[in-house]
């Protein structure tokens, strides 16, 4: 996905909105499709962008059935100019099969749990074992479109004068939370009234409970320790002056952080640097609250980020939680005694989520518990883990 849609920059805006509704139905749905290439091919294909054209042109032939025999031509056209068109007879016969066995195609699918639920077997092992109760809703709001939500800039507006700006710009739109817009029908940003000004920003509501949990009190001295591209960081400096590093350990993300930070017209000092290598960047002075927004396996967040599913690993969710542990434990050292660090995470695993802040709390003295709340994938929001610990001495 992350190269498909950079490729059409280029093409006209209505070619660009069809493209990426094709990309991201084909990875929600990527289940589904590699179930029905399993039954149509007699041996997997190895050719990558036929792979991918013939699982765009299933999802499109699912989703709009009554232009089939138009998906399935323009499917062959396009195989003729990929591989010297070697596999445009492939493509013909395994779509006009579909076509033929499509019923009883169905019929098997249904009974396949991965094609039926749009998530890795692993993956749905997990959920089950962690929320009995809840897994099929956390599914299902994996599988589906996310919300649009903004977060408005109180040093710019409010929330109340934000909502008249976009009733009288034609976009439906509900308060949600402190400082955040839900809009009923997504739209481009360069769209909304106010953006480029920086009187809002693109944040989901989860991701704005992360400034709202830590609160650092005006003139703090706080770290953002994985602060691309910027979002907390900026929600943090919207609700007051703060004497705020920002760090990420990619050139190229710091500075989407800067960029974010000249839009909104504030103020913080950023770097490139791996918070874990301490001895590089830290000047020796404490902070008095650190965001540890560490890397996860993302699992809270894949109807964004469909591909995750499928590129993520079981093995992967033990390395992460490994990292996130080095990073906590790297981090703990530099807060004050009596400051605040809060460990935010976009999963939904328990493994890197409650179960790492229960052995932080075993591991590390002086960690007082406050606070932790797990939020599941919901029509309003994401999922997220947040923990707010305080140092006690």
């Amino acid at each position: 996905m992350g190269e498909a849609l950079p490729a059409l920059a280029q093409e006209p805006p209505v070619a660009r909105a069809a493209a990426q509704d094709v990309v991201y139905g084909v990875l929600r749905r990527y289940g589904w499709g590699d179930f029905m290439l399993g039954q149509l091919l007699e041996r997997p294909l190895t050719h990558g962008e036929t792979h991918a054209l013939l699982l765009a042109a299933l999802y499109r032939l699912e989703t709009r059935p009554e232009g089939a025999h138009m998906v399935v031509d323009q499917a062959v056209a396009a195989a003729g100019e990929l591989a010297g068109g070697v596999f445009k007879g492939l493509v013909n016969g395994v779509l006009r099969n579909y076509l033929r066995r499509r019923d009883a195609l169905l019929s098997a699918a249904a009974g396949d749990d991965v094609a039926t639920r749009q998530h890795p077997q692993w993956w749905l092992r997990r959920l089950r074992r962690a929320y009995p109760q809840a897994w099929e809703q956390i599914v299902a709001a994996g599988n589906g479109p996310p919300p649009m939500t903004l977060r408005v800039n109180q040093r710019r507006t409010t929330q109340a004068a934000y909502l008249g700006c976009l009733e009288s710009a034609g976009f439906a739109a509900r308060p949600e939370g402190c400082s955040g817009v839900q809009l009923f029908k997504p739209v481009a940003v360069d769209r909304l009234p106010g953006f480029a000004e920086g009187w809002v920003s693109v944040q989901d509501a989860g991701a704005q409970r992360a400034a709202e949990l830590l609160d650092p009190v005006a003139g703090s001295r706080v770290l953002d320790a994985c602060a691309a591209p910027g979002g907390k960081t900026a929600h943090l400096l919207e609700r007051c002056d703060l004497d705020l590093l920002a760090l990420d350990n990619k050139a190229e993300r710091v500075r989407r952080i800067e960029q974010n930070l000249d839009r909104l017209a504030l103020v913080a000092t950023v770097r490139t640097a791996d918070c874990c290598a301490v001895d590089r960047w830290w000047d020796g002075r404490p902070f008095d609250a650190i965001l540890a927004d560490v890397p996860c396996s993302a699992s809270g967040v894949v109807r964004r980020h469909p591909d995750i599913k499928w590129l993520r690993r079981d093995g992967d969710i033990r390395r992460f939680a490994q990292t996130q542990a080095a990073m906590l434990d790297a981090l703990w050292p530099l807060l004050r005694p009596g400051g605040k660090l809060l460990y935010a995470t976009c999963s939904v695993f328990p493994e890197e989520n409650s179960a790492q802040i229960d052995a932080f709390c075993v591991r590390q003295p002086g960690v007082e518990l406050r606070y932790q709340e797990q939020l599941l994938p919901h029509d309003e929001y994401d999922g997220f883990y947040y923990a707010l610990v305080r140092k006690a001495f």
